[in-house]
């Protein structure tokens, strides 16, 4: 398997999607180009989700081949780190079993390699984890009940970029919030390889607004899509893993 960019959205919320098109479509979309949706749903002490914004959440991850966690804010940190590089596991295990296919015939899969076999692509998929390059669009739902949950949330998207940083394959983040001010989602960070910058973006959040999460989904869709052509335009062409892993 060739080296080359594994492409995720991060979408932590506290709630259910209440405006636009169906984030689960979306999502499904998103797989179908290449993109895993990781969802993280957020809450504060002594708070319960719903039983419709927990399906929503296990529906959303599920239908982008990704991981869904329902955390409570003080555990968040982990949380992020443990969705972001479990998703990435989870996508290079999908692919080379498509490979152990391709090569052994229908129906074989890891799991059906002799012990020793199995531990030795285990320790491929682990280097390939370490060394593909990895995006990750986070997206950030600023509806008015997120606002006691912002400051946690900027600290785990920090000890995500510390944490990702010992890896030799490069990390590039952007973040947007939505509901936008004027359109589904606002940029807070363009592409970077750090996310050291959030500190002064939070401080100039202003919560509130309905939650958007199918349109949120859908433009961040663009953005990779535009990140991608503006990258052949300058003369860039990497090679990018299509299809995620399921």
């Amino acid at each position: 398997m060739s080296k080359g960019t594994l492409k995720q959205i991060l979408l932590i919320t506290d709630g259910c999607s209440n405006h636009g098109e169906d984030p689960v479509a979306i999502a499904a979309l998103a797989k179908e180009k290449g993109i895993s949706v990781n969802v993280i749903g957020i809450l504060s002490q002594n708070e319960t989700y719903s039983e419709h914004g927990l399906k929503e959440v296990e529906d959303i991850a599920m239908s982008g081949g990704g991981i869904s966690q329902i955390v409570y804010a003080n555990q968040l940190s982990q949380t992020v780190k443990m969705v972001t590089q479990k998703a990435m596991t989870q996508t290079i295990h999908g692919l080379i079993n498509k490979e152990l296919t391709h090569i052994l015939g229908d129906g074989q899969q890891m799991e059906d390699l002799p012990p020793d076999k199995r531990g030795e692509v285990m320790e491929v998929v682990d280097e390939i984890g370490e060394t593909v390059d990895l995006e990750v669009l986070i997206l950030v739902d600023i509806s008015a009940s997120m606002d006691d949950k912002l400051p946690t949330v900027q600290e785990s998207l920090i000890d995500l970029s510390i944490s990702l940083n010992s890896r030799t394959g490069n990390n590039s983040f952007a973040i947007y919030a939505f509901p936008g001010k004027r359109q589904s989602i606002d940029q807070l960070m363009d592409w970077d390889t750090r996310l050291d910058s959030l500190v002064k973006t939070f401080k100039k959040i202003s919560t509130g607004g309905i939650t958007p999460t199918g349109p949120a989904l859908r433009e961040a869709l663009e953005l990779f899509s535009e990140k991608r052509s503006k990258r052949k335009l300058l003369g860039g062409y990497d090679e990018y893993i299509e299809e995620s892993g399921s």
